[in-house]
């Protein structure tokens, strides 16, 4: 049996590194052709004399020296810097694990998309920002894009081979994060202590500061206008505490269907690779306790205000969602950074949409990487003289 060959896009994050656990146990039917990382070298080494890559890329070339001496014995290319995936490989690959974080996954993806059968995308960023340029570059290179957000993830799972006339409703779950019960005014006074705390997910601190505020469902619904070809007033978001159910599909024919799986990133990973055979060891038995007390609720959008940006977004032109998202990034520094408040992260958002040249910036009618990147500086500098004096 050919080996499926595979690259990993962000190694040595939380998704790489489930990738590269997923494939631990089936090392001999899989060839991994490039590894990269960011600044994380450390980790970069131990996966690579692990796993045995043709190919590792470290982002930062300060640590190129110390990665070409640790795998000098493995014979590793090492390559560094902002050398394109491109001229790294030269062979067809099965599969691409695009997990950089942030917008600087954008170009990495496009690049793979020119040569992998299969892209799976867990860069929030890319999609939001660039899904534009995705869908033209899949198109003609005959590429196929498996999201592996759960949420999307599930969406996919549930929804193959139907169309729009076919759904009424569908249903992205929150967990409500771990303010969820929080009064209004509390909110307010919330440190970032509070906000990274989540209730059922291990996740880094941004991502847990849009999950506080259902921020990251903005993005998700976001996204899943862009990845699917469903009408977007179809979406809705409820909160669903336990983080156990991830979609819920109504549809015409009076049928309700849902995906249920633990909050582990491993399943749709895996599912995405393996397809129907899959066999992941780590499985849990159902656990009838958990059935028994799930439960779900309506969001209290007086309490999650960011909700309203969903719909203000997609009116606003092609490069609003890249806006968004690069005013939230900086906004949430600047709480991790005790610098705002809480809630001044949706309410600086809001100034931004309401700024006398958001429109200018946000409905360039050309997508490019060049608009995109400057939409995305305007957001980030607009926002930064908002709040820092």
């Amino acid at each position: 049996m050919r080996k499926k060959k595979i690259v990993i896009l962000g190694s040595t994050g939380s998704i790489g590194t489930s990738t590269l656990e997923v494939l631990k146990k089936e090392k001999s039917n899989f060839c991994i052709e490039l590894l990269t990382a960011n600044n994380n070298y450390k980790k970069l080494i131990k996966q690579a004399k692990i796993f045995k890559p043709k190919n590792v890329l470290i982002k930062n070339s300060t640590f190129k020296i110390i990665v070409e001496k640790n795998l000098i014995k493995e014979k590793i290319k090492v390559f560094s810097g902002d050398v394109s995936i491109l001229n790294i490989l030269k062979c067809k690959v099965d599969y691409t694990m695009s997990a950089i974080v942030g917008i600087a996954g954008l170009q990495p993806t496009l690049d793979a998309i020119k040569i992998s059968r299969n892209v799976a995308l867990a860069n929030k960023e890319t999609i939001i920002c660039g899904w534009e340029l995705l869908a033209k570059q899949l198109k003609k290179y005959k590429t196929n894009i498996l999201p592996v957000d759960s949420e999307h993830f599930s969406i996919m799972e549930l929804t193959k081979g139907l169309k729009d006339k076919d759904l009424e409703e569908i249903i992205i779950t929150a967990s409500g994060g771990p303010l969820l019960n929080l009064s209004s005014d509390k909110l307010k006074k919330v440190k970032p202590a509070q906000a990274i705390n989540h209730p059922t997910w291990k996740m880094g601190k941004k991502i847990s500061v849009d999950s506080a505020n259902l921020m990251n469902k903005v993005f998700e619904v976001i996204e899943a206008n862009k990845i699917f070809n469903f009408k977007k007033n179809k979406y809705k978001v409820i909160i669903h505490p336990q983080s156990y159910v991830h979609s819920i599909i109504r549809f015409k024919s009076g049928l309700i269907k849902m995906l249920l799986h633990n909050t582990d990133m491993k399943i749709p990973i895996s599912n995405i690779i393996f397809g129907e055979k899959n066999h992941l060891t780590s499985i849990k038995n159902i656990d009838v306790d958990v059935l028994n007390n799930l439960s779900f609720q309506n969001v209290n959008r007086k309490k999650f205000p960011s909700l309203n940006l969903i719909e203000k977004c997609l009116k606003s032109g092609l490069l609003a969602p890249t806006i968004l998202n690069a005013s939230n990034e900086i906004l949430v520094d600047l709480f991790l950074s005790n610098k705002i408040k809480f809630t001044d992260i949706v309410e600086n958002i809001n100034r931004i949409f309401r700024d006398k040249d958001f429109k200018k910036y946000a409905r360039k009618n050309k997508m490019s990487l060049k608009n995109i990147k400057i939409a995305d500086n305007w957001a980030r500098l607009k926002t930064t003289s908002l709040c820092v004096k």
